[in-house]
């Protein structure tokens, strides 16, 4: 593999970067997904917010876009395609990136999401590989959207709780970034499909070190205790159960909690290692930003997850 490449998939990191000869490096992602709430230009803006994350997460700025489009052409009318396509583009116009382009195909089930270029400099990426034992965890956004997600598509979700899974998952992980960064942040990565524990697992892997999660401090949103004790929980949040689960040491957690901390996000949060606490907390605080601590990093096996407490729903 070429010198010029700094990150790419050995590690599962959530973008690929390549060196330039200025010093900066070019940041390059690719995420698409099947519709996940009933409005188009909902769709449309967080499957952007989401694929500019994983070059948040790096501690980028994405600057450039592509459209992946799969698209139903005679089950699905295309003014849904073009709301899903003006969601995609005022996100991206929020976040300063440039749509340039794109691709599109016919296809039985629809699809969209961006191929996202950024920029990071050199010396300041953020690898999800990073974190040494000691290091505080912390997480930016709450979860439970693959939960609500769910109960959207079933009719059983309020109109709170479809409010709020909007604004979360259309929350630009931007600013985020930038206190991570000013926080002098260890590793990252951004919690989305696997799950918060399965992100973690990755986390404390490629790292080496083990991990302790207080279940007691992770954020939900409104009411997702109570879908996920009835049954309302997302295919992918099971499996991401059944991956992690030879890896946790549950404690006293019911399996319906288990599965909130395994939930698969869409636009999730950032999930940030510190070792200088202190200074993390105050880059958040001074911006106003919402940050939980969620425990912290040990020397064990590579990996390993101990729970430890309830999840509760504040």
């Amino acid at each position: 593999m070429p010198d010029e490449v700094l990150v790419s998939g050995e590690t599962g990191d959530d973008a690929a970067v390549y060196a330039l000869p200025s010093g900066q490096a070019l940041v390059q992602t690719i995420d698409f997904f099947t519709p996940i709430v009933d409005d188009p230009y909902d769709w449309g803006r967080i499957a952007a917010a989401n694929a500019f994350s994983d070059v948040y997460a790096m501690g980028g700025r994405p600057v450039l876009a592509l459209n992946v489009v799969a698209w139903p052409v005679e089950d699905l009318p295309l003014e849904a395609l073009g709301r899903v396509l003006q969601g995609g583009s005022s996100m991206a116009a929020e976040a300063g990136v440039a749509v340039v382009g794109g691709h599109s195909i016919t296809d039985t089930e629809p699809k969209y999401g961006m191929a996202v270029t950024g920029f990071v400099d050199g010396d300041r990426i953020v690898r999800n590989s990073t974190a040494r034992p000691g290091a505080v965890l912390y997480l930016t956004k709450p979860l439970g959207l693959g939960i609500i997600s769910t109960a959207i598509k079933r009719g059983l979700a309020n109109e709170e709780q479809i409010r709020l899974a909007v604004e979360t998952m259309t929350e630009l992980n931007a600013a985020a970034s930038e206190a991570m960064l000013a926080g002098g942040a260890q590793a990252a990565t951004d919690v989305t499909g696997f799950g918060l524990l399965g992100h973690l697992h990755k986390m404390a892997a490629t790292s080496g070190v083990s991990v302790e999660v207080d279940a007691s401090a992770v954020d939900l949103l409104p009411g997702v205790l109570e879908l996920a004790e009835e049954g309302v929980v997302p295919g992918g949040t099971g499996r991401n159960h059944e991956f992690v689960d030879p890896w946790v040491d549950w404690g006293d957690l019911p399996r319906t909690e288990q599965l909130v901390l395994a939930d698969a996000q869409t636009s999730g949060g950032l999930l940030v290692a510190s070792d200088r606490p202190e200074i993390m907390e105050a880059a958040f605080g001074s911006r106003g930003l919402h940050l939980q601590r969620i425990g912290g990093t040990e020397e064990g096996q590579p990996g390993r997850i101990r729970v430890r407490g309830r999840v509760t729903q504040g």
